[in-house]
């Protein structure tokens, strides 16, 4: 067998774009599914931008930005490890959820920034929502054919939640305090 090189790779990343788009066409666009998808996605920001602190906005944006980069990170990873995949998707070209991912998922966790800005409350509150999107969301994503675990189990997802959560605002705050001092 002969290394595959540059051109190889390429050649064979341009036909699985092709079929994605194509697949996309003819299974996802419009579908029960792809709806689903579009009002995860859309919803949540017009719920948010109703209840958002505007005086905090900022900052909770800060956050919100953050964790999108987190979880899009860790949610590329997951598909190209094959731990999970997604059979629908709102765009063909993007790999990952990005419905849940930058919608649903982001906003309920902006949503916790910034009602419980201590950290005992803010830490409850993500193991209640952890557990809701672990063992409510991810079976319904699930059983709507939207996500489909390969090598993953949803208690694996559990502490993920709750982890990325507080990695974020630990750095959120480290960012306001530095800002803070910087200001004196």
């Amino acid at each position: 067998m002969t290394i595959p090189n540059y051109e190889d790779i390429r050649k064979v990343h341009q036909q699985l774009v092709d079929m994605r788009v194509e697949y996309w066409f003819n299974h996802d666009l419009l579908s029960f599914q792809w709806w689903i998808l579009i009002l995860v996605l859309i919803l949540p920001w017009f719920i948010w931008w109703r209840f958002v602190d505007k005086k905090r906005i900022g900052q909770i944006l800060l956050f919100g930005t953050l964790l999108i980069l987190l979880v899009s990170l860790l949610d590329d990873l997951g598909v190209e490890m094959h731990l999970w995949s997604y059979p629908y998707q709102l765009v063909p070209l993007l790999p990952k959820l990005v419905p849940i991912d930058y919608g649903m998922l982001v906003v309920a966790h902006m949503y916790l920034y910034q009602k419980y800005t201590r950290w005992k409350s803010f830490i409850v509150a993500n193991i209640v929502m952890a557990a809701v999107f672990t063992f409510i969301f991810e079976p319904i994503t699930v059983w709507l054919d939207i996500y489909k675990m390969e090598d993953w189990r949803y208690i694996y997802s559990f502490p993920i939640y709750i982890l990325k959560a507080v990695l974020i605002k630990w750095l959120v705050d480290m960012i306001i305090i530095k800002k803070k001092m910087l200001d004196n």
